[in-house]
């Protein structure tokens, strides 16, 4: 095997890596984000929403329908965020979940 093969390799092991890496860190900000929306909204029992915010990525491809779900429920319980606000807040959590995943590594 040529040493371009091998690094060929490599590099395609580094995006697989990465790509598991943001898959989790997604999925880790997304349970931040319910937790945070739940305490929000006051949920005794935030589990089962947590679940639902986690669940909701999967609808569609992006972050969108995660947004939309976390802020039209804050908004259906009456919390005054703005969709700027969630936005902001999906933006932070994102960054303290990669960071988490990074040390846990």
């Amino acid at each position: 095997m040529s040493t371009f093969d091998d690094r060929e390799k490599g590099f395609e092991k580094k995006f697989a890596l990465d790509a598991e890496q943001e898959f989790k860190a997604a999925a880790r900000r997304n349970r931040l984000l319910g937790e945070w929306a739940a305490g929000l909204m006051g949920l005794e029992s935030p589990d089962e929403y947590v679940r639902a915010v986690v669940k909701s990525d999967f609808e569609q491809p992006g972050d969108d329908d995660v947004l939309r779900k976390v802020f039209e429920d804050l908004k259906g319980s009456g919390v005054g965020v703005s969709e700027g606000d969630v936005r902001m807040k999906m933006d932070e959590l994102l960054a303290q979940a990669r960071e988490q995943i990074k040390t846990q590594a």
